[in-house]
């Protein structure tokens, strides 16, 4: 058996996860390539070709989408990087049949790789729905690679691919047909034929040499410096570069070669391709002059956004009562099993509440990921940008900033890597810096909780869709003075490309979800686990036997059920608010006490500093160690209703919707800025802000 190493790369928005999906029907290896977080997506399986039947061990690496083989973001970085050094077999080229002139930019980089090149022309049905014909006999002799007409999502083509792979894998050589301007071509030559005088031995093909030596590219002439043949190379390099410039009439080398590649793949086009109707090209424009217009497509957009989050609390909350009730029950249940004393209390009291009092608002999560995973795969995501560009640049933002933001409302940690898109450092700064004011999927059990207790069931989703868009808004001003007082300059000029609207894959959808909610239980069995057991051993130590004695005795000779009830709470309070937990919540409250916080919400505030969800979790135990909890099976809600007034209710929403993100997050916020001292201002700016904001509506809410 033969092992084959493919590099799968092409522009984003081609369909190379369909596509790779659509070829090993086998489950994908997701990890990070080395030295980066730029996530890198392998596959592994069995091929038997239809000639030989022989035996193929095929092993595909899915590259970050790259628009060129340029050091511009750090997922063209990665991509260039493996493709010029990198050891495996041939590349895969998925290209977008729908928009080919613009995808074979990047073909012809990638054909001047020197590589083994099979081109994929993926989402044929879309195109032929559009009346785009593309003869791919002709495309394959422009090329000197052969094309492949493929659909992932109805396996067209996809045996064609495999067999196509195996046989350019075959050759022994690879020319491309790739060809510049006469002038360059002449230099070229030239080159090639002193690398032949002195019968220079590299691993490069000559050919290849020669063209990122004309380009200029930064590592071939690293490895060629050191090199003896560099002394007589080089004035041969400049000579041929003086005349590529005259020819020209400019010295941008990359600007040169890009109107190279340019011209290439327009007469490739024009050549291979025939646009007979444009019936769905319309209908397409028909559907953006609705979604994109400057009346209605914001209000378009918010009623989207608004439908989301009624559907995230009204269906999430069917479960939630059901989830409740079987961790109480669980509780209740460990208790009888370990009894009243230590262990007991840990398990019943500490772990059930804390590790419930998360996973109950699994639902919500769930939901709230797929709309926003809908919104993204349809293509509409990338509509709302360019709308809201003109917009967003009156905040110092760019319309490219949309995506990082929304992606911040599932998780910050893929928003601040999501960021990377925008190339101009103050632009990214300040988007860096109000991802987290839009609400992750973290502090969404937060917000369910409180307004499950304080508002009615109809009136939830629209309390729920006003604490997401006050977040985005506080996050908009916050730009406009970061970018009025600190991060001043220039704004770039807008420039997105828009994908074609698509049904959305099921397959990624899931694989999406599936991920996020993994890794919240994760959350959820690991580091809440340990964080309820934690706060437990803090509410409830130091003991103090002697009370304890005290009121045992008050509780044995009390005349009736309700006043030993009595007692017990009364206990239960004085133990807390004297615990290690209670004296820490103690000297945080002068912190918190405007804001109209007790103890055990300021206790609540700090422990989410290592992730929201211990938010719920350490309010699972704190509200939930009164013995009427246990008595009278009252949820986390009802004990919130109670205990917490409406106004502080409202103020600690604020402060949670604005503070610092979460410790992961915040560690990889350092990684994307660049420096420590970013993390400083991060948690002094937001932690200001949100002392300020709450106390603000603390006091107006009271006089309301």
């Amino acid at each position: 058996m033969q092992k084959l190493t493919i590099a799968l790369a092409g522009q984003p928005n081609v369909g190379k996860s369909s596509l790779i999906n659509a070829i090993s029907s086998s489950r994908l290896k997701v990890g990070n390539f080395s030295g980066v977080t730029v996530e890198k997506t392998e596959v592994t399986f069995k091929w038997c070709d239809d000639i030989s039947c022989s035996e193929y061990d095929m092993h595909i690496i899915d590259l970050p989408g790259a628009y060129s083989l340029s050091d511009y973001t750090i997922e063209e970085k990665v991509t260039k990087s493996f493709i010029q050094s990198e050891e495996y077999d041939l590349i895969v080229n998925v290209v977008d049949a729908t928009n080919l002139q613009r995808n074979l930019l990047f073909t012809a980089e990638l054909l001047e790789s020197g590589k083994k090149v099979v081109v994929a022309l993926n989402m044929i049905d879309e195109a032929q729905k559009e009346g785009i014909k593309i003869d791919e006999k002709i495309l394959s002799e422009i090329l000197g690679a052969p094309c492949i007409k493929t659909s992932a999502t109805d396996h067209t083509g996809i045996d064609a691919l495999k067999n196509a792979i195996v046989e350019v894998y075959k050759k022994d050589q690879y020319v491309s047909k790739l060809k510049y301007s006469d002038h360059i071509e002449e230099e070229i030559g030239k080159i090639v034929n002193f690398f032949e005088e002195k019968r220079y031995k590299n691993d490069i093909p000559y050919r290849i040499l020669a063209i990122r030596l004309l380009q200029e590219e930064s590592e071939t002439y690293k490895m060629m410096h050191d090199d003896p043949i560099w002394i007589e190379l080089l004035p041969l390099i400049r000579s041929s570069l003086e005349h590529i410039y005259i020819h020209s009439d400019s010295k941008d080398i990359e600007q040169i070669f890009k109107d190279e590649h340019f011209a290439f793949a327009k007469g490739a086009k024009m050549e291979a391709m025939e646009i007979s109707s444009m019936r769905a090209k319309n209908l397409t424009q028909k559907i953006d002059n609705i979604l994109i217009n400057k009346f209605l497509g914001i209000p378009i957009f918010l009623f989207f956004m608004w439908g989301l989050f009624q559907l995230t609390f009204t269906l999430g909350a069917i479960p939630v009562d059901i989830i409740d009730e079987f961790f109480a029950s669980i509780g209740e249940a460990a208790k009888g099993v370990f009894g009243e004393g230590t262990l007991g209390s840990l398990i019943g009291d500490g772990i059930v509440p804390g590790v419930g009092a998360v996973v109950m608002f699994l639902p919500n999560i769930i939901i709230l990921f797929i709309g926003i995973a809908l919104l993204e795969t349809t293509g509409y995501m990338s509509r709302v940008a360019f709308l809201l560009d003109g917009f967003f640049h009156r905040f110092g933002l760019h319309g490219k900033s949309f995506i990082p933001l929304v992606t911040g409302f599932g998780c910050s940690v893929p928003a601040y890597m999501a960021a990377r898109t925008l190339k101009n450092e103050r632009e990214r700064l300040i988007t860096l810096f109000i991802i987290g004011f839009m609400s992750c999927g973290a502090r969404l059990p937060v917000y369910v909780l409180f307004v499950g207790a304080f508002f009615s069931q109809e009136h939830a989703g629209s309390i729920l869709f006003f604490i997401y868009i006050s977040g985005a808004l506080f996050g908009l001003v916050a730009a406009k003075v970061l970018k009025t007082f600190v991060f001043r300059g220039e704004n770039e000029p807008f420039v997105m490309e828009m994908p074609k609207y698509r049904l959305p894959s099921l397959r990624l959808i899931w694989h999406t979800v599936y991920s996020q909610a993994k890794s919240y239980l994760k959350k959820a069995g690991t580091f809440i686990l340990a964080a309820s057991m934690l706060i437990w051993f803090a509410s409830n130590y130091p003991k103090n036997e002697t009370l304890a004695q005290e009121y045992q005795v008050k509780i044995e000779q009390a005349t009736s059920e309700q006043i030993a009830l009595e007692f017990e709470n009364e206990f239960n309070k004085i133990s807390l608010e004297n615990s290690y937990l209670g004296k820490t919540g103690y000297v945080l409250e002068p912190f918190f006490e405007p804001l109209g916080f007790d103890w055990r919400m300021s206790i609540a505030i700090a422990t989410g500093l290592a992730a929201k969800e211990v938010v719920v979790s350490t309010m699972g135990v704190l509200y939930s160690l009164g013995g009427d909890v246990t008595e009278n099976n009252q949820g986390l809600m009802q004990m919130i209703k109670k205990e917490i007034p409406f106004a502080s209710a409202i103020s600690f929403i604020v402060f949670v919707m604005i503070y610092l993100p979460c410790l992961a997050a915040s560690m990889v916020f350092v990684r994307e800025a660049g420096s420590w001292k970013y993390l400083v201002y991060l948690f002094l700016f937001t932690t200001v802000t949100a002392w300020i904001m709450s106390f603000i509506v603390y006091r107006v809410v009271l006089a309301l």
